[in-house]
């Protein structure tokens, strides 16, 4: 895969696209499967929601694909180069990682944006979603195998396992020698067996508790859009807003109106809140700390940008941010001191996405700080070496 040509790698993403389409009937009887043992299990919604395949999120997933091969490919690019005063010429070069390990739950679609990517950077992808998609995922793969075999390319080089064994798990992130980068992608629980139990680097596709602060300056009409958006246009994912933070200014005319135009959503919130929304429940310190993932939302009412600054410190897991304000000094000040993979200003949460940005699919979310953070892209999954020429020089 590392030898690859872009147009063999690229040629092999459409053949895959292809194949998705063309098995589209036998990825939704396997995917309805799935949800019908998942209903009979009991799993909530927010569950149901990111195992759930349609006609439109399968086509999204075929036309993800796609994008990915009209990419630039990232492999042999040189990022820097310079010559040494005795005439050694430095070079520092994009490479693959090598072979990538994702453990993922419940979404299909990571099955194949996960290949596209790990394809077009030139890297194997050995992949181990959860007992829930299993049918899914054997279905999506089986249709990207075979599409990159089309075009030459070896069909392990997508491997899914099918053993979803709780040990299975154990040994994945054991795998040194084997995986040379392990993303995982899921819960709090299998965040933390990865950093306690893998043996081989890892890059941590965390929670997310994003936070939406409307400043005491924003506009009303567009605060509206913004947090409505932020949370309700799908709860069930990691760049939803989770938690509301107001203005004591704006929070007399704000709040009331959130609330209504938040139908269906749980509010809660601080004293402060519930004197304006009296249909909010208290909110207590763990609901301040917690990703719901569902139409609920935590709300306070703060006295100051340095105090919303204070609570997402306290409180957030360094995913995506958003400040609403008409203050360009209150905008910078958010900007420079808020410590996110992702800050925006007067922009939804939800545009903290690989395809949202420009990036193509992406193969998660980092929130941790080495190597990589934010969504990860194509440039993400490769590394970097230094090619070195010379002319017969040796150190003295």
């Amino acid at each position: 895969m590392a030898l690859a040509s872009s147009a063999v790698k690229d040629e092999a993403l459409v053949h895959a696209a292809g194949c998705l389409e063309e098995a589209s009937a036998e990825i939704l009887a396997a995917n309805a499967a799935d949800l019908a043992r998942a209903e009979q299990s009991g799993s909530p919604p927010s569950a149901l929601d990111r195992l759930r395949l349609d006609e439109r999120r399968l086509a999204a997933m075929a036309a993800g694909l796609r994008a990915v091969a009209a990419l630039a490919d990232p492999v042999g690019e040189v990022t820097e180069g310079w010559v040494r005063p005795n005439g050694l010429q430095v070079r520092r070069v994009r490479v693959p990682l090598g072979v990538i390990g994702i453990v993922y739950e419940n979404r299909p679609n990571v099955t194949s944006d996960s290949a596209a990517l790990c394809c077009k950077s030139g890297n194997a992808v050995l992949l181990r979603g959860s007992a829930s998609a299993i049918g899914s995922n054997r279905a999506v793969a089986a249709a990207l195998r075979a599409g990159i075999e089309k075009a030459g390319l070896p069909a392990d080089a997508v491997l899914l396992v099918e053993d979803v064994s709780h040990e299975t798990v154990d040994r994945f992130v054991r795998l040194g020698g084997v995986i040379d980068c392990l993303i995982p992608r899921g819960g709090p629980a299998l965040v933390s067996l990865v950093r306690e139990r893998a043996t081989v680097p890892y890059v941590i596709d965390g929670d997310g508790n994003c936070h939406v602060y409307l400043d005491e300056h924003a506009d009303l009409e567009m605060a509206e859009r913004i947090v409505v958006n932020a949370k309700t246009q799908r709860p069930s994912v990691c760049n939803a807003a989770e938690t509301l933070l107001v203005h004591v200014a704006l929070a007399g005319a704000a709040l009331p109106r959130l609330a209504a135009a938040l139908g269906g959503v749980e509010l809660r919130g601080d004293e402060r809140t519930r004197a304006l929304v009296p249909s909010a429940v208290t909110a207590s310190d763990a609901d301040y700390a917690t990703e719901f993932l569902d139409l609920r939302l935590a709300v306070a009412v703060v006295d100051s940008l340095d105090e919303a600054i204070e609570h997402i410190a306290r409180y957030s897991t360094g995913h995506s941010e958003a400040i609403v304000t008409s203050d360009l000094a209150a905008a910078q000040r958010f900007v420079r001191e808020v410590d996110a993979a992702a800050v925006l200003v007067n922009a939804s949460t939800r545009f903290v996405d690989g395809s949202e940005l420009g990036l193509g699919a992406e193969i998660g979310i980092s929130t941790q700080k080495l190597h990589a953070r934010g969504p990860m892209g194509l440039r993400e999954l490769t590394t970097c070496k230094l090619v070195i020429e010379g002319t017969g020089q040796v150190r003295q």
